[in-house]
């Protein structure tokens, strides 16, 4: 379960880059992926402990 929290994370970390950097898009939801990224490995981290 915890590989996939990972896994999901940087799907999250990828698409975020790409919609800021390869496609340019402006829209402040794009933010909200690595948002939920940083989340997720923080969760992570967490369960772990």
């Amino acid at each position: 379960m915890r590989s996939l929290l990972y896994i999901v994370a940087v799907i999250l970390v990828i698409g975020w880059a790409l919609g800021v950097f390869a496609f340019n898009v402006t829209g402040g939801i794009i933010h909200v992926l690595l948002v939920i990224a940083v989340i997720a490995l923080i969760l992570g981290l967490i369960r772990r402990a």
